[in-house]
């Protein structure tokens, strides 16, 4: 996935930090320049560059940043992530809002990297959900990408997805494929509860069919069921330690919200040193 990043949400995160202007820089002179570094102190996935970059860039243009590290790197705890030099006051008046951007998505990449380890070797791909931070989420299913698993649909307008409260309001899982079918040509796919949902899905055909919280044994049934005529995916209640044995019932993907949603920002410190 290619960096979904604009600079005008650069200046609108940064409009939230700095407002009318940052008062507490105003104590160092104006000329001051400083040298910075970043350091993780905790294992994790570097992800989030471009907006570390940006952040600096909107605030002064002869900032320097060297990377010590790649974007999607496996980084070890007390790493330098990298080195920036430029106006003191350019520095300290983004190193919030830099440091948010790359903790958050450090963090989603690293979760990510994580599931997809642990379904390594099967056929299954995880998928993200639109369980995002409201306003970051092309950023944060990029972050998923970086971290090795897959983007579901990324807003309501991509893809349609028939819940339960829409299979209620048309009537039937049915009516709600077939209208869908009418309405658009996007992907259609459609949750289901039980082996007789997934039968009745079956046979209005639609793309992909969700099972919500399925068993094991049921599953395989699905899988068995289907014997690879639709796409399958998994979701509910999926975790690090039952992940691998859903992703080996042969099912296509297995969605979570927790890449997106549960996340921990990485624990990263910015050291500045005044050299003029």
């Amino acid at each position: 996935m290619t960096v979904p990043l604009n600079i005008i949400d650069i200046k609108y995160f940064l409009d939230e930090d700095i407002g009318p202007g940052d008062i507490t820089v105003a104590i160092i002179p104006e000329a001051a320049h400083a040298l910075a570094e970043v350091v993780t102190r905790e294992d994790m996935i570097m992800c989030g560059q471009a907006w570390f970059d940006a952040v600096f860039k909107y605030l002064d243009t002869n900032v320097t940043i060297s990377w010590l590290v790649a974007e999607g790197e496996a980084v070890k705890k007390n790493t330098t992530l990298c080195k920036l030099s430029g106006s003191a006051r350019g520095l300290l008046t983004g190193e919030r809002t830099a440091l948010n951007f790359l903790q958050l998505l450090s963090a989603t990449a690293t979760v990510a990297r994580q599931y997809a380890d642990a379904v390594a070797g099967t056929d299954c791909k995880v998928l993200d959900t639109r369980k995002t931070i409201p306003g970051l989420r092309n950023a944060q299913k990029y972050a998923v990408a970086c971290g090795g698993c897959y983007n579901h649909r990324i807003g309501l307008y991509d893809g349609v997805l028939i819940k339960e409260n829409h299979i209620m309001a048309a009537g039937s899982i049915t009516k709600a494929i077939v209208m869908a079918r009418l309405l658009t040509t996007v992907s259609v796919e459609v949750e289901v509860e039980s082996m007789l949902e997934l039968i009745e899905a079956l046979a209005a055909k639609p793309d992909r069919i969700m099972l919500d919280n399925f068993s094991l044994d049921d599953l395989h049934a699905a899988v068995k069921l289907t014997a690879s005529a639709i796409e399958l995916e998994a979701s509910g209640n999926i975790e690090l330690d039952n992940i691998r044995s859903i992703a080996e019932t042969g099912v296509d993907y297995i969605s979570i919200g927790a890449l997106t949603k549960h996340v921990k920002a990485v624990d990263l410190s910015m050291r500045i040193k005044l050299v003029s």
